[in-house]
């Protein structure tokens, strides 16, 4: 995980996001039927992105290996992000979480589904997705593009941006932001942590926003 990953993990979403909107930037965060398939599961690191399609005239042989050449690109040190353009088949499971934890890529994200969902959380493999579901790749459906921008949800994210997921949601920070992005959500941590004490030890909440300018 490289410094950028290591600090965003301990800043959270509501925080990137409000800094983000304060620099002008709003459609950044995934829709919200994009969870965690362990709800205290804490992800960041730079995206690699990969999209799919349905394709129903491939056989076994040739979507699994499709499927095996795209664990196989995944790079070291990122966060997958998959649109797969479908919302019936499992994306995530078992092997697939085994095979990319080990060759050292930081979490998957994709808009559709997950499954092998007990196994997938023994192994803390950091899974965000739609759904859970059985049904899965073979005979169904090839990656098609790796690499390229892919939109979930009006989000146009692309490989090298920065995302962060908690139990809130996900956040994606352009790449050419996340300097910048994170130097001020630290900051607003910072100054949260600060304003809590000041609330709990009895200030007014009018006196603790005109103090610290937010709430």
């Amino acid at each position: 995980m490289d410094e950028i990953s290591q600090r965003l993990v301990n800043c959270y979403t509501g925080a990137v996001h409000d800094v983000l909107r304060m620099m002008g930037r709003d459609n950044i965060v995934l829709p919200p039927h994009i969870k965690a398939i362990a709800p205290e599961t804490r992800l960041a690191g730079p995206v690699w992105t990969v999209s799919g399609r349905m394709d129903r005239s491939k056989t076994r042989h040739e979507t699994l290996l499709a499927w095996c050449t795209l664990l196989s690109k995944a790079p070291a040190g990122h966060v997958v992000v998959c649109q797969p353009n479908n919302h019936e088949i499992a994306l995530m499971g078992e092997l697939s979480a085994q095979t990319l934890q080990a060759r050292g890529v930081l979490g998957y994200v994709v808009d559709g589904g997950s499954r092998d969902t007990e196994l997938v959380l023994a192994q803390k493999f950091p899974v965000f997705c739609a759904f859970l579901t059985p049904s899965d790749v073979v005979e169904r459906w090839v990656p098609d593009r790796f690499g390229d921008p892919v939109t979930i949800g009006g989000v146009t994210i692309s490989s090298g941006d920065y995302l962060l997921g908690d139990r809130d949601g996900v956040v994606i920070i352009p790449r050419d932001l996340v300097d910048e992005a994170l130097m001020r959500a630290e900051e607003v941590v910072a100054t949260e942590s600060e304003m809590r004490k000041a609330l709990i030890g009895g200030m007014d909440p009018v006196d603790a926003y005109n103090r610290y300018g937010k709430f």
